[in-house]
Formats: C-alpha cells, sequence, structure tokens
C-alpha cells in the first residue's frame, strides 16, 4: 500500500518517539510552508535558505576563513570513517537520550552559538531559543535571550557563551558567573578561539559590515545596492588587543569562582585537552569555529581521538563542525564524543522557515540518528562503541 508523505512521517516518528514528539512531529507536518516537508535532510534547507537571504548574509553564514580548506575537511573527515554494523541485536527500542552535567537530555545533539543570526532571521537569537524548548534540545545561547527566558519559552537547558571579555579581571569574572548562575544558567561555554577575528575573506570581498550580525545587512535600493558601509572588514591591519587575553589561569581562577560546569571550546590537540582537565574545565569541545578561524587545523572528526586520548575519561568531549547526518553523529559518538554540536544546520532551518525550520532540522537529525543507530545494531548510546567504526587507511583501528 502507498503511503502519503504525512503518513509515512508520522510511522517513522512513532516506531522510536515520545507522545510528546510525536504530536509536534504532527504539528510541523500542518506547518503553513508547504516547502517545509520537501527538506528530507539538512541539506534540503540550504536551497531555501539561499533563496531567501541577501547573496551577503549567505556569504556570511556559508563562507571560512582564507582558503576554506578546514571548511571542506569539515565533511570529508566523516567519509574516511566506515560503520561497522552489529547483526542480529535486539533494536525495537532505541534510547538516545544522555545525562549530563546532572541534566537529563533526550537526544546528543546541542544547539552551538553561532554569531549573526539577525543577518538570517530578524530576532534569530530568541528564534532559536524558543525552538530548543519546544523541541528540547540544550542550546549555548550568545546572549540576549531574556524574553525567552521570561515567558518561559526557551531550552530548559541553556549554556552561555563568553569569548573570553568577561574573564578580563577578577571582578568581571565575578559579575559574570553571578549573573549567569541567577538567571538560571546551566554552564559557562568559554570559547578559546577567537582572540582574533580572522580573514574572512568573502566577506572582505563583500566589504561586509560586522554591524550587521546585530542589525541584519540592510534593504538593497532599486538598483540592488546596498548602503555604503562605514566600517566594512578590511584585510592587511597587524593584529592588536587593548587587553591582555585569557590564559590557562583564567579557566583556573573562573572554577574557584563558580561551581557551574565550564565548556572549554576549540581544543584541537591532545595537550590542550590535558591541560583543561588540569585546569578545571567541566567538558571540552573539540571545535575549529566552523572553519571560520583559523585555517589548516583540519576537520574536527580527526582530532576527536588524540582529544580523547587527553582527556582520559575524566571529562566528556563533545564536537562540532561539519555535522549533517546521523551517522556522522553516529561516527563522532564511536570515536568518544558524549555529545554533537551544530549551527550550519539549524542556521539554514532559521534562514529558510524561521522558527518551524529550525525545529525541523534537529528533528529530522534526532531521526536519522536513531534510525542509524537501529540499522547498525546500537539501541543505546553505551553500545555505539569504538569497535562499531573503522578509519579508512588505518590499520587496527578497532
Amino acid at each position: 500500500m502507498h503511503l502519503d508523505r504525512r503518513t509515512a512521517l508520522l510511522k517513522l516518528a512513532a516506531l522510536w518517539s515520545t507522545p510528546a514528539l510525536l504530536r509536534s512531529q504532527q504539528a510541523k507536518v500542518a506547518a503553513p510552508d508547504p516547502h517545509l516537508l520537501d527538506c528530507a535532510n539538512v541539506f534540503d534547507f540550504a536551497p531555501f535558505a539561499k533563496a531567501k537571504l541577501d547573496p551577503i548574509a549567505w556569504d556570511y553564514l556559508e563562507g571560512g576563513s582564507e582558503d576554506e580548506v578546514s571548511l571542506k575537511d569539515n565533511r570529508t573527515g566523516f567519509n574516511r570513517i566506515i560503520i561497522r554494523p552489529k547483526a542480529l541485536v535486539d533494536v525495537h527500542k532505541i534510547d538516545t537520550s544522555l545525562e549530563l552535567f546532572g541534566k537529563k537530555l533526550d537526544f546528543p545533539i546541542l544547539l552551538d552559538p553561532a554569531g549573526g543570526k539577525n543577518c538570517f532571521h530578524a530576532d534569530g537569537e530568541n528564534i532559536v531559543s524558543r525552538a530548543a524548548g519546544k523541541v528540547s534540545a540544550l542550546h549555548i545561547t550568545n546572549g540576549g535571550i531574556e524574553k525567552s527566558l521570561e515567558k518561559g519559552e526557551a531550552a530548559k537547558v541553556w549554556w552561555h557563551l563568553t569569548t573570553g571579555g568577561d574573564l578580563r579581571n577578577t571582578q568581571s569574572m565575578r559579575s559574570f558567573a553571578k549573573r549567569m548562575e541567577s538567571m538560571g544558567c546551566a554552564g559557562i561555554c568559554f570559547t578559546t578561539d577567537i582572540m582574533y577575528v580572522s580573514h574572512r575573506e568573502r566577506n572582505i570581498h563583500n566589504k561586509f559590515e560586522r554591524n550587521w550580525c546585530e542589525s541584519g545587512v540592510p534593504p538593497r535600493d532599486r538598483n540592488g545596492k546596498l548602503p555604503p558601509p562605514k566600517n566594512p572588514e578590511s584585510a592587511g591591519e597587524s593584529p592588536s588587543r587593548p587587553f591582555a587575553t585569557p590564559t590557562w589561569n583564567s579557566l583556573r581562577e573562573l572554577r574557584q569562582i563558580t561551581s557551574l560546569p565550564i565548556i572549554l571550546k576549540g581544543i584541537l590537540i591532545e595537550e590542550d585537552a590535558a591541560r583543561a582537565v588540569e585546569y578545571g574545565a567541566s567538558a571540552v569541545i573539540v571545535s575549529n569555529h566552523g572553519a571560520r578561524q583559523l585555517d589548516h587545523v583540519g576537520g574536527t572528526i580527526e582530532a576527536l581521538p588524540e582529544v580523547v586520548r587527553g582527556a582520559q575519561g575524566k571529562i566528556p568531549v563533545l564536537i562540532d563542525g561539519g555535522i549533517r547526518r546521523g551517522t556522522d553523529i553516529l561516527k563522532a559518538l564511536a570515536l568518544g564524543a558524549k555529545a554533537v554540536c551544530i549551527a550550519r544546520p539549524y542556521l539554514y532551518g532559521l534562514a529558510a522557515f524561521g522558527q518551524p525550520g529550525v525545529e525541523r532540522v534537529i528533528e529530522l537529525l534526532r531521526t536519522e540518528f536513531a534510525l542509524d543507530m537501529g540499522l547498525a545494531g546500537t539501541p543505546d548510546l553505551k553500545s555505539i562503541t569504538r569497535d562499531l567504526v573503522r578509519i579508512r587507511g588505518e590499520q587496527n583501528n578497532t
């Protein structure tokens, strides 16, 4: 018997979903934009996003730094990893849940911080926060979600990003930590890889102005021209900072100030993972900033095994960068990640369809991951172990 799209999707969700998710799935099927359900995977959202965005905003979303080698590596690295499925395992129930710092999560897919959301949709940070709340995802926010928190619409579990400015001195650290604790923040995510802004050459060629990250790209005139930017990104300026940048001692001091989990983002080498443990980090995120900072550092999935070695099982290791498929999540967990973080995928959904698009991206990734778990003979996360994968060209790596 032929099943129409609505029926097929609902049957798929019923195989592994909770009743709450099934109701959410039904609501999404009834979404007003008919193109939302035309998207069968994360990649399908990108053309819709590109069609709705100004070309400059699209380049800002999609671009990396310099030669964009790491941008390509973030995806191609997954293709070297081969899944070794296990036969005749009872997979009639699939459990994607986990616990992280005492918080129960329904699935190991976290929403990464991402700057410039207003280039993709007005009030983007709050829209993403509400979408995370709707589908019960952990959200790492750039800030500005107070109105979603006040309405009880934000993610139940959220971490707050700092790029280091809040850690300039003891007083600013204490003020920042106290504010986070009073707001109900569940963790502080300190990104280590943006002490300088890289040459993002798409932005330079486009004369992109960083203030547009907050205000959005202004409308074009009748001739298709943007207003002249006041302070466009440019090349050839010698890097400098007016204040000292954070160090490992900054992490140690922050650890002494707050009991909140501190998640160190931007770790790519074994030695820094070991230092993170030593200086008091609660977890690390293997990340190259979406390949938007230092280029030629390789894909994050390539760095994951050595970071896991450095952590020595003492703290959780998370990963972002290039994750687009359920199989990507499966491979990352098999190589030692506790969970994965995504940014561009939900930004595609945000730009294309607003909040329903963000929710749908997460639901599709979650469903893909659950299906791939079942097909690989892994009914729960603890059964996703290192012997589930081998790396093409390497010997004795299972």
